[in-house]
């Protein structure tokens, strides 16, 4: 088959799934596309199933969507303008950091396009959430989650009241998340300390092996546990020296799905770090 071929393939296929959405008079909200993982996951759970039309290319994938599995039962878009033109959405939501030449091309053709800023502090998450709820016709729903969040909030500063722990959140190639960063944030609200100022690190930056040794922060914080190195990005945790200063006992592991975006994940993110602190604890 030419590639041709497989182009008027696809564009059929897709105009036989538009034809087979809902109708915009009878669906119980706006017909949404999404073109980034984090609206993905903000979409699904405040969206009902039937509105959402397709989501991005990575919605699926399990190391950045904690609504992988969830994502499986919608259509997944190519990235690019022409799947979605096809689909005729009421919105399409997007973050900045999509293509730009996509983004303004689905304006150029009349879209209504709504796009998201990616959130550095939980206030910004909690008002891209209300705006979801709002895009979706369920503000309802997005202020059950907020309070969920608020709820995680309390049970994690409980958690870490008087303890005064310096953490570092420490990932691949010895980069650094500073305190002006959605990550940061998180564990500032918590009461933890993090040691990344010290390095004179705010949104993020890398730090030697050397510097993170002498800094002695009580504990880091990683994405994931084991011993095996797929890469030299991975070798660097794996080290002898943080080996030795920082064994599973002194990690704290928050998987990436649950802090990359900014959203309803983030509630699951503060409940793992409460057990965390229990382990290292014990």
């Amino acid at each position: 088959m030419h590639l041709g071929d497989i182009s008027r393939f696809s564009i059929a296929a897709l105009a036989v799934l538009a034809a087979l959405s809902p109708d915009p008079a009878t669906a119980a909200g706006p017909r949404i596309a999404s073109m980034n993982v984090c609206t993905d996951q903000l979409l699904i759970t405040l969206a009902d199933p039937e509105q959402i039309l397709g989501l991005s290319r990575y919605a699926r994938e399990r190391f950045e969507s904690f609504a992988a599995d969830d994502a499986r039962r919608f259509p997944t878009l190519s990235g690019g303008a022409e799947d979605i033109l096809v689909l005729r959405p009421d919105i399409v939501v997007a973050s900045l950091f999509d293509k730009r030449s996509t983004r303004e091309l689905l304006q150029e053709k009349g879209l209504h396009l709504v796009e998201f800023a990616v959130p550095r502090n939980l206030d910004e998450v909690k008002a891209q959430m209300r705006e979801m709820g709002e895009v979706v016709g369920h503000p309802d729903r997005a202020s059950a989650e907020i309070t969920r969040l608020d709820d995680a909030i309390a049970r994690a500063r409980q958690a870490v009241a008087a303890k005064h722990y310096r953490v570092l959140p420490l990932s691949r190639r010895g980069w650094v998340t500073g305190s002006d960063s959605l990550l940061g944030s998180l564990l500032a609200e918590t009461g933890l300390f993090n040691a990344a100022g010290d390095l004179g690190i705010t949104f993020g930056g890398f730090a030697s092996l050397e510097a993170i040794v002498n800094l002695k922060p009580d504990l880091i914080v990683v994405s994931e546990a084991g011993d095996r190195a797929e890469d030299d990005g991975r070798a660097f945790l794996l080290h002898p020296a943080l080996e030795r200063f920082y064994p599973p006992s002194r990690r704290i592991i928050i998987p990436d799905r649950l802090t990359v975006c900014g959203g309803v994940m983030l509630a699951d993110a503060l409940d793992v770090l409460v057990s965390e602190l229990k382990r290292v604890e014990q």
